[in-house]
């Protein structure tokens, strides 16, 4: 069968994208393979369709939990057999599901760097019959990568698994001498290396100087209507653009990791389908997912590294027409930058005494605690021993990074029930209750000791079979316990933290200290490579994006807010725009948002130009905060 055939059979497409086909012929001859795509090049189909085509499985190794469950999910719904290791599995559903990958037909195993080092995990993949090893993500294989994890480095245990079986290592960013490092750790024997551009050629990459950021992303949305991306910083502000671009009449949404997984579905598919067109969300939404017709992606808040920002801002225009990628900047933003992400990294020795104060936390005796799970509240911890949250969290990011400990963010509920009265005392009072019935059929017969003991119950399962709304399941809970048919115990958390080695304090620390130092070198770099380039108004945007990556071009977009600016210098100066300006308020009074709206200038242009209308007594401001002729 041709890559061709496999394409159309699985995907339904005819053709493939730019290098698709080379890279995956380079696999099929089994050379060892590295491809550079950037966003929206279509890696996963570069290790998927060769893998279909060769007799065994393809072991793809990822840090994204969300994306491999994404491409499970994805494959499974095309009826390809597919499998991923994922965080809170016990030991029996581990031994199944890697008894499944020998015995089943299963074509894709998808697990973490750290879920390799597991020797259960190794001593199965030994007996796999192994067609490719596929390093997704392999960036992070490199000490100055974007988002480096140690436990990539052992990615190479594979190799040594199955030395005859060929790799693919794929990234959307790979800076300088990165991607010799990541040909390094992986051992490849005479690479076959693509790099695909990082130009794209219809994304306008745009930066907006402003006071006023409602004003405009109430200005840009009208402007350009369209399928949208909002990203800002934190859950609150998803909520309170989104409720503010609603009160304007636009089809808004929000997402961000304190919504259940249900509200999360339920709102990518709003969006998805164009019922809601513009989805607010923090920077973890659009990971994996491939809505080809996205028209504005924009940045509310400077993003963290020009890394993530290139990712983010890629997620628009995937049909090859026209998008906006905007940054919206107000003067203090830098040192609102500088306050997040520089200003609360940790030092060796903090992260030594939140990793005491974790363990204390949850008990974990000197040498123990491997491998064991707690349901965890990060502000409770913090309010218990009086924690700055944002140094805090950054600490535990790092622990999590570097293979000390798992962190998982979700939201859900931990809750234990037991029911309080006999089975005759409770049918009489769901007799007088009747809108509760359907909630205790459920727990009844979902779990068959609720009686005789106290049970932990998966709420999100009570939820899902009794199809009713979170919030209502909650409240009749809570009617049930007030009423004393059940005792109740519902603990709200937000994440979840896995042990990863045995507590020995500063000896647990000390080998990651030189690394640690090393990522907080790499942020301050990244921090200061994101504010040149919101600030530099006189290189192309998209050559300046370039240039970052390592590529070079002597060619400006004609797209970018800095080519547009030029453009309109060359057609106007500060003297045709004041007497623009002095022609358009012939006809009425204007405020400095409608002339900005009717001129093609900068927001900084036309306040300085005002500046002078006013100086030179041509113009004066209203009381209604307009400016009218003198």
């Amino acid at each position: 069968m041709h890559p061709i055939e496999v394409l159309e059979r699985y995907w339904n497409y005819t053709s493939f994208r730019p290098l698709q086909e080379d890279i995956i012929n380079s696999v099929l001859e089994n050379e060892d393979t590295f491809a550079l795509l950037p966003t929206g090049g279509g890696k996963s189909i570069c290790f998927q369709v060769p893998a279909l085509m060769k007799e065994g499985i393809c072991i793809v190794v990822s840090p994204l939990i969300a994306l491999m469950k994404d491409q499970v999910s994805s494959l499974k719904q095309k009826g390809i057999k597919a499998i991923a290791l994922t965080s809170g599995m016990s030991y029996k559903d581990l031994d199944t599901q890697l008894d499944n990958c020998i015995y089943g037909n299963y074509k894709f195993l998808y697990l973490s760097p750290e879920r390799l080092q597991q020797p259960l995990v190794q001593e199965r993949i030994q007996q796999m019959q192994v067609n490719l090893i596929a390093v997704d993500e392999a960036h992070c294989i490199s000490q100055w990568g974007n988002d480096f994890r140690p436990a990539y480095k052992n990615i190479s245990t594979l190799r040594q698994l199955h030395p005859q079986v060929n790799c693919i290592a794929l990234t959307a960013s790979a800076k300088y001498n990165i991607i010799d490092d990541i040909i390094a750790s992986l051992d490849f024997v005479a690479p076959k290396i693509f790099k695909a551009s990082f130009t794209r050629s219809n994304i306008a990459y745009q930066v907006v100087q402003t006071e006023d950021k409602l004003f405009q992303l109430k200005h840009i949305l009208s402007a350009k209507i369209g399928s949208s991306i909002i990203y800002v910083r934190n859950r609150r502000t998803t909520e309170d653009i989104s409720d503010y671009l609603e009160a304007k009449g636009f089809s808004t949404t929000f997402y961000h990791g304190g919504i259940t997984n249900k509200e999360k579905n339920e709102r990518l598919q709003l969006w998805l389908s164009e019922q809601k067109l513009i989805m607010v969300a923090t920077t973890a939404f659009g990971m994996g997912i491939d809505k080809s017709n996205v028209r504005n992606v924009i940045h509310f808040n400077l993003p963290e590294s020009l890394e993530s920002y290139y990712q983010e801002a890629g997620r628009a225009g995937r049909d090859g027409e026209l998008a906006n990628a905007i940054i919206l900047k107000q003067p203090i933003d830098e040192e609102h930058l500088k306050s997040q992400f520089l200003n609360t990294l940790p030092s060796s020795d903090y992260i030594k005494h939140i990793y005491k104060k974790l363990c204390n936390y949850f008990q974990v005796a000197y040498g123990e605690g491997e491998n064991s799970t707690y349901q965890f509240d990060f502000k409770t911890f913090c309010n218990t021993y009086r924690l700055n949250p944002g140094i805090t969290y950054n600490a535990l990011t790092l622990l999590d990074r570097n293979s000390v400990i798992a962190l998982t963010q979700h939201f859900n509920f931990r809750t234990n029930i037991q029911f309080l009265i006999s089975n005759n005392a409770l049918f009489e009072y769901l007799e007088r209750h009747l809108e509760l019935n359907t909630v205790v059929k459920v727990l009844l017969r979902t779990y068959g000791g609720i009686f005789d003991y106290e049970t932990k119950v998966n709420l999100n399962l009570v939820i899902d079979k009794a199809d009713l709304p979170e919030k209502k399941v909650v409240d009749q809970l809570r009617q049930l316990e007030k009423d004393k048919i059940i005792s109740l115990e519902m603990a709200n958390t937000d994440s979840e933290i896995t042990f990863l080695k045995p507590r020995e304090d500063d000896i647990t620390i000390n080998p990651i200290v030189k690394i640690i130092e090393q990522q907080h070198l790499l942020k301050h770099q990244q921090v200061e490579a994101v504010i040149n380039y919101v600030n530099n108004s006189n290189v192309c945007k998209n050559r300046q994006l370039l240039a970052y990556f390592g590529e070079k071009s002597d060619k400006n977009c004609g797209l970018c807010s800095v080519c547009v600016q030029k453009t309109a210098n060359t057609q106007t100066n500060s003297k045709n725009l004041a007497s623009q300006i002095l022609e358009a308020l012939k006809q009425e009074d204007l405020s400095s948002r409608q002339l900005l709206l009717v001129f093609n200038c900068s927001e900084s242009e036309l306040i300085e130009t005002l500046k002078k209308l006013i100086e030179t007594r041509k113009v004066k401001i209203t009381d209604s905060n307009t400016y009218t002729l003198l």
